[in-house]
């Protein structure tokens, strides 16, 4: 599947503003190039010449909206913001190096472009002390072992972007899902130059972006079939041997992906936590409901009426095993997860009937 096509797949031209955060741009600073660097918001184009003290202030107040106490804050949640503390960071103790204006113009060209055009089940955050980093998080799509996971990665814009491309870390847990994402973290993909790729899948300075990164992961990386995603794997495509590994890869994907949830649930990346909640609440009865189809025998990725069934096999039985292991600490999980959302909600509740003494 080209790009240009997973682009329109996703709807990427055509996503509703309303759920982003106000515009931001990165901004120039000129008398510290090797100090942290910084950004400033506002509804339109600043003035370079505004006070470092307004334009914090400005950002504090986009970032205090980004923790929200209970469901509704998820409805809420932005795609798109900028937030403060990146301690949590892969690359926070990487220097972010020389910045020069055309580095800044670059990085204020992919912060606009996210903020307008990121799909529905991507969700990222740029940080105002340090605008060479980057947190994103990517929903699995539905027909796929990574069906309503949420999977994020790390992102850092070298002083050299875009003659490069940015360096990319997934979240891995110490976990192999897919043959494109390592324990290490490391995320093999054309366009980020870490895997072999032709013309226009090769990193471009002129035509490449971070969307294009994000999509790709997405759609290229965490597809129905990842068996096949390994080279030495490609050939046996459509063949009996070949679907059968595929159908057991993605039954071992399915279960680490699960693990994946848990590691999420139990602590979840900065500036992501209302997203977590939120997500996994809104989904946990469905997400559920395939698990006990999948240990039933529904293939994994299907739905429980589509017929597709694995045979009685070991392999099957292996799965069987380890899914319903996990399944139970999922429901643990999402219990407890449900209850903090409860009583969030009802502190938020109690806050809003107190009557101010005057």
């Amino acid at each position: 599947m080209t790009l240009k096509k997973l682009l329109q797949l996703f709807c990427v031209s055509k996503k509703d503003s309303k759920k982003k955060g106000k515009s931001i741009d990165p901004l120039w600073q000129a008398s510290a190039p090797h100090s942290s660097l910084s950004v400033t918001a506002n509804k339109s184009h600043l003035d370079p010449c505004s006070s470092r003290h307004e334009c914090s202030s400005m950002i504090s107040s986009l970032a205090r909206t980004e923790h929200g106490t209970g469901s509704n804050d998820y409805m809420s949640f932005n795609h798109f913001d900028v937030v403060q503390d990146f301690s949590d960071h892969h690359y926070a103790k990487t220097s972010p190096g020389k910045a020069t204006k055309d580095w800044v113009k670059a990085i204020q060209s992919e912060w606009n472009l996210l903020q307008k055009n990121l799909p529905e089940s991507i969700y990222v955050r740029v940080y105002e002390d340090r605008i060479d980093l980057l947190r994103a998080a990517i929903v699995g799509p539905a027909g796929t072992p990574y069906h309503d996971g949420l999977f994020f990665f790390d992102v850092r814009f070298p002083s050299e972007y875009p003659k490069c491309p940015p360096k990319v870390h997934y979240h891995s847990g110490g976990l192999r899902l897919n043959p494109n994402l390592y324990e290490s973290g490391k995320v093999c993909l054309s366009l980020l130059n870490t895997w072999w790729g032709n013309g226009c899948e090769k990193w471009g300075k002129s035509n490449s972006t971070m969307l294009q990164v994000l999509v790709s992961i997405q759609g290229l990386v965490l597809n129905d079939k990842p068996y096949f995603n390994e080279p030495a794997n490609k050939n046996s495509a459509k063949t009996t041997a070949g679907e059968k590994n595929s159908l057991v890869y993605n039954q071992t994907a399915f279960v680490l992906s699960c693990k994946t949830m848990l590691y999420s649930l139990r602590k979840p990346p900065k500036h992501f936590e209302t997203l977590v909640a939120g997500h996994f609440h809104e989904r946990e009865h469905a997400f559920l409901d395939a698990c006990s189809a999948y240990m039933s025998g529904t293939v994994v990725g299907s739905s429980a009426g589509s017929g597709a069934r694995y045979a009685c096999d070991k392999c099957f039985a292996d799965f069987k095993k380890s899914l319903t292991l996990y399944t139970e600490h999922l429901r643990t999980d999402f219990a407890a997860n449900r209850s903090r959302l409860l009583e969030l909600e009802r502190q938020a509740s109690a806050v809003g009937e107190i009557v101010p003494i005057s």
